[in-house]
């Protein structure tokens, strides 16, 4: 159902506040954070982290890991290609050899075409065969019941850390050494929403605290602890994790480590990314740092990241870094073909109207690491759950994106018997299929998204915290704001609903003139005059006419320049006053 009026999206206010609050409590309350919790969450402390013991079998793992690098044992971290892995091989790697300077501690991370997601038997014979005693996941493994048969049979010590979906029964895990998963059946672990990274911070933490005999962990074991909360930052902003709880506190405190950061190829990586003078948010972890360390994985081997994080020092890691600079620039352009030809496929089959709300499709030409993005585009562009598969010879590989509030992982779990493999969770998934079970796939598919999707659903929304006076958008206030951060999944950035009067005709900028800028005050005439930006918006410039008053949901922003301080909110949607704005 399209918007009128031009508007992008439904708007959906988060929840109620009393108006006579301040804007910041408001919008607290409006998320439902209130007293005393809205005290901790505006200054979150390393002792919100939940003890690691809690975690089934981590106890297990850390034990039988630190006496085998103690003992001189081969030990192979196993890692995913993604930020999450590569940042989970990072913090294991580096408190292991932290521990054991000595200890024979290796690395690998499968291809992503070639191999594929996750533990697989020919990599584990062939790590065997290199001489591993001790094979250790990060980000991975949860599902892996014939790799763990193999390892089992080579005399390989198999331990699983992981949080993904895990099976719904003990018996159903795969049978390794430990497998360490926060969501494991019976679990006590208070918070379930860690990402591979986090898991393997938790690990790692355990295994300080026991290789020192005490909770209480030697100094520069607590400065190792506190540095690694940076990785696993990176880890949980990339992998879309929610940014509360514990992940709030290790985003939080991770984030001011990135900079002065122990590990030289990730200050490199910064270095490379035109950071080095910025401020390192999640925004610029996540739409500058985490694609770089993606693209190594999507267009080469995740195997340079990997090294880039754990052994890389001086020139080797300037060089690495600038790659997956070039490397992320190969991917953008990539990225840009393959959206445009499969949002023209998808009209061509009838997949973006409302009879069939799901977008399954499958090309030859398309690359493989790529198709992930390039779902999390289509969805944005269609509002639906979208599939792509790259087909090669007959065999079908991909990616699957969703919508809020359809559970991807489940649907597809529904429509196994068309598939060969599948994994992932309610937002994401891969899975892979012959050629000549497609069809039947879509239609199951595609079924099953009809059924819980109405058409209706088929627009954008945008969720705003609370209304709120232009005039109230003081540089001091809106800093407040900025307290709430970091910014993500579960703890998104603050929305408000304003009413602002339209001083004077919009202006684009940019190099290509596809930005507008507005400069807009409080619709009662009262406060001082804003400017407001809208990415591109170009386009749609006519439909402001200086003078106009507007509703608009906006996301306000302080701009630092030149030791000065100025509020210019980011336009998110607008509406001519008093129209009709859809509400749900």
């Amino acid at each position: 159902m399209p918007c009128d009026r031009g508007l992008k999206a439904v708007w959906t206010p988060r929840g109620d506040a009393d108006r006579s609050l301040p804007l910041v409590q408001r919008v607290l309350a409006a998320r439902g954070v209130l007293g005393d919790e809205a005290a901790a969450f505006c200054a979150p402390t390393l002792a919100g982290l939940h003890d690691p013991s809690l975690i089934p079998d981590l106890d297990r793992a850390a034990e039988h890991l630190l006496d085998a690098a103690r003992a001189g044992e081969p030990i192979v971290i196993y890692g995913d290609y993604d930020v999450d892995g590569i940042t989970a091989t990072c913090i294991l790697y580096h408190m292991l050899r932290t521990l054991a300077p000595d200890a024979d501690v290796r690395t690998y991370v499968p291809h992503r075409l070639e191999e594929g997601y996750g533990l697989n038997e020919d990599a584990i014979a062939r790590l065997a065969g290199e001489g591993a005693r001790v094979i250790v996941s990060v980000d991975c493994g949860v599902t892996a019941i014939a790799p763990a048969a193999r390892a089992k049979a080579l005399g390989v010590d198999l331990i699983i850390t992981d949080h993904h979906n895990p099976p719904e029964s003990d018996d159903d895990l795969p049978d390794a050494f430990a497998v360490v998963h926060p969501r494991r059946p019976g679990s006590a672990y208070p918070f379930g929403d860690l990402c591979g990274a986090g898991v393997a911070y938790k690990l790692a933490w355990r295994l300080a605290t026991l290789a020192c005999g005490s909770e209480r962990v030697s100094p520069a074991l607590r400065e190792l602890l506190v540095d690694l909360l940076a990785p696993a930052a990176l880890g949980s902003i990339a992998d879309v994790v929610p940014l509360v709880d514990e992940n709030r506190v290790i985003t939080r405190f991770g984030l001011t480590r990135v900079k002065a950061s122990p590990i030289e190829g990730l200050r490199a990586l910064v270095e490379a990314s035109s950071l080095a003078d910025d401020k390192i948010d999640a925004m610029a972890v996540g739409f500058r740092l985490a694609p770089r360390l993606n693209a190594c994985g999507r267009m080469g081997h995740a195997r340079d990241a990997v090294e880039l994080f754990t052994t890389a020092t001086g020139s080797r890691a300037t060089s690495i870094a600038e790659m997956l600079c070039h490397l992320n620039d190969e991917r953008r352009a990539t990225e840009r073909r393959i959206v445009d030809q499969a949002a023209a496929m998808a009209e061509d089959a009838g997949m973006t109207g409302p009879d069939r709300r799901a977008i399954v499709l499958a090309h030859a030409e398309w690359h493989p690491g790529v198709i992930g993005i390039v779902c999390s585009r289509l969805v944005e562009q269609f509002h639906r759950p979208v599939i792509l598969l790259s087909d090669q010879g007959g065999k079908l590989t991909g990616s699957a994106r969703s919508v809020p509030g359809f559970n991807l992982h489940g649907a597809i779990d529904a429509c196994r018997e068309h598939l060969h493999t599948f994994g992932g969770h309610d937002m994401a998934a891969g899975l892979s299929l012959a050629s000549g079970n497609l069809d039947a796939f879509i239609e199951a598919f595609t079924s099953r998204v009809n059924d819980a999707i109405a058409p209706e659903d088929l627009v954008g929304r945008v969720t705003y915290d609370c209304e709120a006076d232009i005039a109230e958008l003081t540089p001091r206030v809106v800093e407040e704001l900025e307290a709430l951060a970091p910014f993500g999944q579960g703890n998104p950035s603050v929305r408000l609903r304003v009413r602002a009067r339209l001083t004077s005709p919009p202006e684009t900028f940019g190099k290509t003139g596809n930005h507008l800028s507005m400069r807009v005050r409080d619709a009662s005439l009262t406060g001082p005059v804003l400017r407001a930006i809208g990415w591109r918006w170009a386009e749609r410039s006519a439909s402001f006419a200086s003078g106009t008053d507007l509703d608009a949901v906006i996301s306000p922003r302080v701009s630092r320049w030149n030791g000065r301080v100025n509020v210019e909110p980011e336009l998110i949607d607008a509406a001519p006053a008093g129209a009709p704005v859809l509400t749900r």
